[in-house]
């Protein structure tokens, strides 16, 4: 069985599009995935270092994160879009 797209995520920063398949955990693993180069440190919520500037669209977390989130922000490593989203990395 293969993964399928369920989303798009676009990189404002260089219009970069990757498609978000079902079988990936987070929006950080995704990105991995397609080689780019992503901060972070904790993969689980709790520092705050994969945080990303949420421009278009929604997210679900897999598990509330621990980190400060302000409102426009997301964190990488333990959320998945819910449809397409953009984000800047800066």
């Amino acid at each position: 069985m293969s993964d399928k797209p369920t989303a798009s995520i676009t990189l404002a920063d260089n219009s970069q599009c990757i498609e978000f398949t079902t079988g990936c955990p987070s929006v950080l693993q995704c990105l991995e995935s397609q080689k780019i180069d992503v901060a972070y440190q904790c993969r689980e919520g709790y520092c705050g270092a994969c945080r990303a500037t949420l421009l278009t669209g929604n997210v679900e977390y897999n598990e509330e994160p621990l980190a400060f989130v302000r409102e426009g922000e997301i964190l990488l490593c333990c959320c998945k879009p819910n449809g397409n989203i953009s984000i800047s990395l800066k």
